[in-house]
This record gives C-alpha cells, structure tokens and sequence, in this order.
C-alpha cells in the first residue's frame, strides 16, 4: 500500500515505534488468546464469553479516558455478565483452558482499543487509523514471528503438511491466504469505526457481529447448544442490545444539552 503510493507513508522513527510497540504487544497478545479459545472450546461459546467486551470496555475507558460509567449503564451490564455466566455453566465444551483464554483476549483487545483511541487524539506524532493499524501490523508480526519459527517451525509448506496427513495441503495454503485477507480487512475496517466512534460503541457493534458468528458456527460445524446455553447466550445478547440503546440514550440527551 505504501510502496505503490495508494496511501501516505507515515514518518517511522525510534519514538513512534516506542509509542505503538506496547499496542502492538496487546494486538499480538488478543490474536493468540482467541486462537487459544476457539481451539479449546466451540466457536459458539468463545464468541458468547466475547460479548463481555462492553463491560471491560466500560472498565477500561472509565480507568484511563476519564468516562465515568452511568447506573443505567452499569445496570445493563448485568444480563450481559449474567448471561455469560449461565452459557458457561451448561457449555459442553467448557473447559477452563478456552474460558480464561477468550477473557483475557476480551481484556487485551479492549486494551487495545482504549490505548489506540487515546493514541489518535494526541495531537503531536498522531497517525490516521490506516497507519496506525499498519505500524501495529508490522511491529506485531515482527513479535510474533521469531516466536513461532522456534516453537513450531515452518508448517504450512506442502511438504509440511503432506508429512502431517493433510490431503490437499495446497487448498490449506490457499484458505489460510484467503482467512488471512480477510481477517487484516475486517481489523482494518475496525479501525476505521474506532477512529470515528468511542470504544464503548465500538464494542457493541464487535457484539452485533458475534451474532452472526454465533449462529454461523452452529450450521457450520453443527456445535450443539443445550436450552441453557441458547437461553444464556441470548441473555448475554439482549444485554448488548439494552446496552446499545441505553448508551443511544445517553448521547442524544448529551446532544440536546
């Protein structure tokens, strides 16, 4: 992008890579987490332990943006925890390994967040949200990669997974290329809405999105979910929604004035 002039290449140097390393440290961190999850547990249940993410955004923003939650903002948190609590309890696949895993990815993306809104406001050394999420990017895959080389080696060549009893390693290559794309564009474009909106509201559209998740996963791999595990799952959504509409409120009474 920034070799074929599509976009401005930011100005790189000593002091912004010690500004953006530590989000860098907590995107890597969140991405690794959640792969931890959704191979420990269903897909369905680490996306429903994921619709936490407004509370610890709350919590978050409240601790170091200075945004003081409200009591009907706090009350509507509760189905949401609540809901995630009865998933968890009548999950088949639960297991702590997956649980712990997808909380601390809820805690080290909202982390994430919150640090990188706070980064766009800073007036001096601010970068757009494509550059930024591109610094991240990079810095992160220069943390990650020494790590993998090491542990794992390199396993995606065709040779690699021919030896692992992979049939056809070359449509593997190509779904891991094809997840890859659009993973980096689904994270771009969340960059894009954190740039314009806060990070609470942010997370509630990460919520709307684990829906479709949710449901997809289901069909897809056919994971089954008990009445207590619907019933919690939709709780934990309903939450999001009163959530939303509480915090719609809000704003429009904060326009007026």
């Amino acid at each position: 992008m920034w070799l074929l002039k599509l976009h401005p290449a930011p100005k790189v140097d000593k002091d912004l890579i010690k500004a953006v390393l530590p989000l860098a440290a907590v995107h890597t961190l969140g991405n690794l987490l959640t792969n931890v999850s959704l191979g420990a547990v269903a897909v369905s249940f680490t996306h429903t332990i994921k619709a936490m993410e407004p509370f610890f955004s709350v919590l978050l923003s409240a601790l170091f943006l200075g945004e003081a939650p409200t009591l009907p903002i706090v009350a509507s948190l509760v189905p949401i925890v609540g809901g995630v609590a009865l998933a968890s309890a009548s999950e088949a696949t639960f297991n702590w390994n997956g649980f712990l895993a997808a909380m601390g990815s809820n805690l080290t993306f909202q982390s994430r967040n919150v640090f990188s809104k706070k980064f766009m406001g800073q007036a001096k050394g601010a970068l757009d949200n494509i550059n930024l999420f591109s610094v991240i990017t990079i810095l992160s895959f220069a943390l990650l990669a020494p790590v993998a080389l090491l542990k794992e080696g390199l396993r995606l060549t065709p040779s690699a997974l021919t030896a692992a009893g992979v049939a056809n390693p070359t449509a593997v290559i190509q779904q891991a290329l094809a997840a890859a794309v659009c993973f980096h564009a689904y994270q771009q474009v969340s960059y894009m809405i954190l740039e314009r909106v806060s990070p609470v509201t942010h997370s509630i559209g990460n919520c709307v999105k684990r829906v479709i998740v949710i449901v997809a996963s289901v069909v897809v791999f056919r994971n089954p979910m008990g009445p207590r595990s619907l019933a919690g799952t939709a709780i934990a959504l309903g939450g999001v929604f009163l959530y939303s509409q509480v915090k719609r409120s809000q704003n429009k009474k904060l326009k007026a004035a």
